[in-house]
């Protein structure tokens, strides 16, 4: 597919020439496939800022959030930086859960090692996130580490020793906030590694594309078709961040964040942040803890099986009324659960949690009957016409 567009003497390009200026697209992209060079900026603007905020912090259980307080107030632009990385976090999540949305609807999901490393992509960074967010080591900071990090003493059996090897001791304290930065520290790394393999896998199958066609014969350069806009997409993105930095710096952080660890006072609310809410209701909406366990675990890893679900003909749900609908409601759905995670566990707050998980999973399957049944009357129609 290169050969079409490939320009000069030479056979081999450089990878960030090759992914960055001659990469052959589709002509018809639209502007939700702007979102992978947005995360891309993401990611970088995140390293930097975390590699900074790392001169600073200090992994101890009496003095990370002194170390955090100290940056704030006393390091130059301290205060810009963790700003920045707390705000382009979230920002982050939310153009991940519309990257993923598009894939879905667009079908992008049948290119499978492009789908199957964006969604451990995914993964990693859902972790990621969760260690970050414990490194303040604040009053929810701290409790979300225990509630998150007791979930395998369900295990059977092994459960009591792998939640010692995970404390490092009988229970949460200085060394699993140890543990906890080393992973922090790490695991963008290995995004790193894992990100470049998603390009690669992209370079091989190419993009897909709104139509969901074979595009081949109508490929322009990444350069300047797509540039121009990535840029126009990540200035907006940047204008949002901005805006947020200088007048809401801290409104997604909970009000736990903001008070010191006290082991002797559980809060009133415990919950994650977010991002993680549909998961958290999902876990809350099974009574049996191994049960909640499994099905939080399940409600990314069912990415994985898309693929497999689909078999129409057409590339995407766009071309199936009965899929679309089954989509938006999906999408509402998730809504519906990422409110559920925030509330108490009360009516209505619980029934709409078990009815929203029983619908997540639901919907796998059930696209998958829908599109059959829309090829089977397409075809039909076809032959009484």
């Amino acid at each position: 597919m290169t050969k079409n567009i490939s320009i000069g003497s030479g056979a081999i390009y450089p990878v960030v020439k090759g992914t960055f200026y001659d990469l052959p697209c589709p002509a018809n992209l639209s502007v939700w496939w702007g979102l992978g060079s947005l995360l891309g900026v993401c990611v970088a603007g995140q390293v930097l800022t975390g590699w900074f905020l790392s001169f600073y912090y200090t992994a101890h259980e009496d003095l990370a959030y002194s170390s955090v307080i100290f940056i704030m107030k006393e390091v130059n632009f301290g205060w810009l930086m963790r700003s920045f990385h707390i705000n382009v976090a979230n920002f982050m999540f939310v153009c991940l859960y519309f990257h993923v949305g598009r894939g879905i609807y667009y079908g992008s999901f049948r290119m499978y090692k492009v789908w199957a490393t964006g969604v451990v992509l995914l993964l990693l960074v859902m972790l990621t996130a969760f260690t970050g967010y414990v490194l303040p080591w604040s009053q929810m900071a701290y409790w979300a580490a225990q509630v998150i990090s007791s979930m395998v003493t369900a295990v059977p059996v092994f459960g009591g020793d792998i939640a010692m090897w995970v404390w490092g001791g009988y229970a949460v304290g200085n060394i699993t906030l140890k543990r906890l930065f080393s992973i922090h520290f790490l695991l963008p790394f290995v995004i790193l590694g894992v990100f470049f393999l998603h390009l690669i896998f992209l370079h091989v199958t190419g993009s897909g594309n709104p139509l969901g066609l074979d595009s081949e014969c109508n490929l322009v350069r990444f350069h300047s078709f797509f540039t121009v806009k990535d840029l126009v997409g990540v200035s907006g993105g940047l204008l949002i961040v901005v805006f947020m930095i200088s007048f809401y710096p801290y409104s997604l952080l909970d009000g736990g964040s903001f008070i010191a660890c006290d082991y002797m006072e559980t809060p009133a609310s415990i919950h994650p942040e977010w991002y993680f809410l549909f998961a958290y209701a999902i876990l809350r909406s099974v009574p049996n803890k191994i049960g909640g366990i499994v099905l939080l675990l399940l409600s990314i890893l069912v990415l994985f099986v898309l693929p497999e679900i689909w078999c129409g003909k057409m590339e995407g749900f766009c071309f199936y009324p009965g899929c679309q609908f089954l989509f938006w409601t999906w999408i509402f759905n998730f809504i519906i659960l990422t409110y559920v995670g925030s509330q108490g566990v009360d009516q209505p707050f619980v029934m709409a949690g078990e009815w929203g998980t029983i619908y997540y999973f639901l919907f796998f399957p059930l696209v998958g009957i829908m599109q059959h049944l829309e090829d089977t009357f397409s075809k039909k129609s076809q032959y009484a016409s």
